[in-house]
């Protein structure tokens, strides 16, 4: 009886000597376990579609801006998959092979610097948009959001394929038995992908959102007293108010990088404490989930504060968007 017993935790029963330990769960809470990481992976993977589906197809969403936020539902719609991957092993047992679970680990390493750089780009919008209203359209394009976010995902998976090149070489060679799914990365590089995946974006991100809300709340008050106060650090450009508009959207992109750096931090802070560089796709502790769950809070931000949004929605759940010209749809 006892040998049925300890075969049954096993992930691989038949290999007694190399196979490693499923976790150890009750029935009722592998059931509630399963049930919340489903409804909040299909809701990521939803919301996030409908986002992509939304400014990709109606025109007059086609702004820089836009295609920043376009860029950010793509890495989150990403993370819905992943998460769809993690719900399957709620075991903590890898049942699929090697070289699967280099290139999870190396997807999951990916979408995580894309969202960071994405952040900061989204940073620097506001930044022009609200400190720089009168050069707002000449310095920030479609053109030239379009080709810095594809260089951003560029360079994310160039980055990553480097520092997780010996893993490619010999996937599962960091496995301890059969059934587990790690990846590992040089000390170095570790040191390195923190500062330049957290630390420094982080700092980017702070200041120039600092920055931003400085120039917003001087603004404000200048409506208030209609009276535009120049000192003489400010620059001409800062004699033009930026529109209400961006500084709705300076206040609503600051709700959604404050809810993205919170989700992160956690997890980016235990690495700086532990020093570790092991990254294990079976066993997946809290703060992973807060930044997966990130994925799931973006959309719902949209939701309630871009009326754009619920409007593109409706036409989308109506197949409205299959009339001929529904492209052009007055949204905003």
């Amino acid at each position: 009886m006892m040998e049925i017993v300890e075969e049954t935790e096993l992930c691989f029963p038949q290999l007694l000597n190399s196979s490693c330990w499923k976790l150890k769960r009750s029935h009722t809470e592998a059931v509630l376990v399963y049930v919340l990481l489903s409804s909040i992976a299909l809701l990521t993977t939803t919301l996030n579609l409908l986002v992509i589906i939304s400014i990709s197809y109606f025109k007059q969403l086609h702004t820089p801006t836009n295609l920043l936020l376009l860029s950010l539902a793509v890495a989150d719609f990403l993370v819905g998959l992943l998460m769809s991957f993690q719900i399957l092993l709620t075991d903590g047992c890898w049942f699929l092979s090697d070289h699967v679970c280099t290139l999870f680990g190396a997807l999951e390493f990916i979408v995580s610097s894309g969202s960071v750089g994405t952040m900061v780009l989204i940073s620097v919008d506001r930044y022009v948009a609200i400190c720089d209203p009168l050069h707002y359209h000449i310095k920030i394009t479609v053109r030239g959001v379009a080709i810095c976010t594809c260089l951003c995902w560029a360079g994310s998976v160039l980055y990553n394929g480097l520092i997780l090149k010996d893993n490619f070489k010999q996937p599962g060679r960091y496995n301890s038995c059969s059934g587990e799914c790690v990846v590992l990365i040089s000390y170095i590089a570790g040191v390195a992908d923190l500062i330049l995946t957290f630390i420094g974006p982080v700092a980017v991100i702070i200041v120039l959102y600092m920055r931003v809300f400085a120039v917003a709340v001087s603004q404000a008050r200048a409506m208030r007293s209609h009276i535009i106060a120049i000192t003489p650090q400010s620059a001409h450009s800062e004699t033009l108010l930026a529109k209400k508009s961006e500084l709705k959207a300076a206040r609503i992109l600051g709700v959604v990088v404050v809810v993205f750096l919170v989700c992160i931090c956690p997890y980016f802070c235990s690495s700086l404490v532990d020093q570790n560089s092991l990254f294990s796709v079976t066993t997946v502790p809290i703060e992973n989930w807060l930044f997966y769950f990130n994925s799931c809070l973006n959309p719902l931000i949209y939701a309630f504060c871009y009326p754009w949004f619920m409007k593109s929605v409706k036409l989308i759940v109506s197949c409205k968007i299959l009339q001929p010209d529904s492209s052009e749809a007055r949204i905003m």
